[in-house]
């Protein structure tokens, strides 16, 4: 196929270089001119994807409607604060009917809905597909073995993208849960945050194995509220995405706690930082999301006071072990 994918950071680039590999005739958007000629003329990212190589067939660019004449197929996956004016700025050039896979996580700031539903509301009369689960972009460009999950109500649309993305080493799951697939992606993100403070505080792996666990609780307990079906949280987009993010030395929002945890303050950690940690932002969607529905989330709540109250990174330990006592179930 055609296809188009539309993100030039670590995550699009290796997706779009996956796609490539499959033979499939593909070209990478870029907002920054730059990575699309370096894509062009060097067959590297080095702003976002550093030493990694790319498929020689792979076509970056810059210009909006090039990138998307013809497309078959088309990925979306621009930090979530971009993905609305994104998607707007592509929906004059998109092909009709064409399937939009949606590979960004997170959840909208400003109206708490998900990524699907934004690339919805801005190029709507196409079938959305969300990929989700545990991949960290540079195990996937160097063909370590990697599992997902493509979500749409319409399985056809899902298997039509499996089918375009899976190989030998990345296998793709398909399901119609999408708003489990969904908010595991991002919720997960938030969760990485408050297991790296507690990595950077030194609480050790009884503390760690805790907040994944109960991490786990509050993202179902959330998404089950939200209509998603209870068995996704412990599929690849939950459980897997979650172990991946709280523990892999590649995560991003781990690191970003994991600094903070050792004492740093939020602004110094993002300061200079080229890539985006998207718990950060997700933080502040995840606990409005949460107040607004009555959902009761208190490591998404801790998080927050951590990073954008000012809290002690200690007191909100405390604070969350000496919530009232009862039912792990309840």
């Amino acid at each position: 196929m055609r296809c188009t994918v539309i993100g030039a950071g670590a995550w699009g680039t290796a997706l779009a270089n996956l796609l490539a590999e499959n033979e499939h005739e593909v070209r990478l958007w870029a907002f920054e001119p730059d990575v699309a000629a370096a894509i062009n003329r060097q067959h590297e990212n080095p702003r976002f994807f550093a030493n990694v190589p790319l498929h020689p067939a792979l076509v970056g660019t810059s210009d909006m409607a090039e990138a998307l004449a013809g497309s078959e197929m088309v990925v979306f996956v621009p930090p979530s604060h971009a993905l609305r004016a994104v998607a707007a700025q592509s929906a004059a050039h998109l092909p009709a009917g064409v399937p939009l896979v949606v590979a960004t996580k997170g959840i909208d700031r400003e109206r708490l809905c998900l990524m699907t539903d934004v690339v919805a509301a801005e190029c709507p009369g196409r079938p959305i597909v969300a990929l989700s689960g545990p991949s960290f972009a540079l195990e996937v460009a160097l063909h370590l073995p990697t599992a997902l999950v493509a979500a749409c109500e319409d399985l056809e649309v899902a298997a039509l993208v499996q089918k375009a993305i899976s190989t030998s080493g990345f296998r793709v799951y398909t399901q119609r849960d999408v708003i489990g697939v969904e908010l595991g992606g991002a919720l997960k993100n938030v969760m990485a945050v408050a297991t790296g403070i507690a990595d950077g505080l030194e609480l050790g792996n009884n503390a760690r194995a805790a907040l994944i666990t109960r991490g786990l609780a509050e993202m179902t307990r959330l998404g089950v509220h939200l209509g998603a079906d209870a068995a996704t949280f412990a599929g690849l987009a939950g459980l897997g995405d979650l172990v991946l993010t709280c523990t892999g030395a590649l995560s991003r929002n781990r690191a970003v706690g994991l600094e903070i945890g050792r004492g740093a303050s939020l602004g110094d950690v993002l300061q200079g930082r080229e890539t985006v940690a998207e718990g950060v932002v997700t933080t502040e969607s995840a606990k409005a999301l949460a107040d607004r529905e009555g959902v009761e989330m208190p490591i998404v709540h801790a998080v927050h006071r951590v990073l954008f109250e000012r809290q002690p990174p200690r007191w909100a330990l405390v604070e969350l072990m000496t919530r009232d006592l009862k039912a792990e179930r309840a």
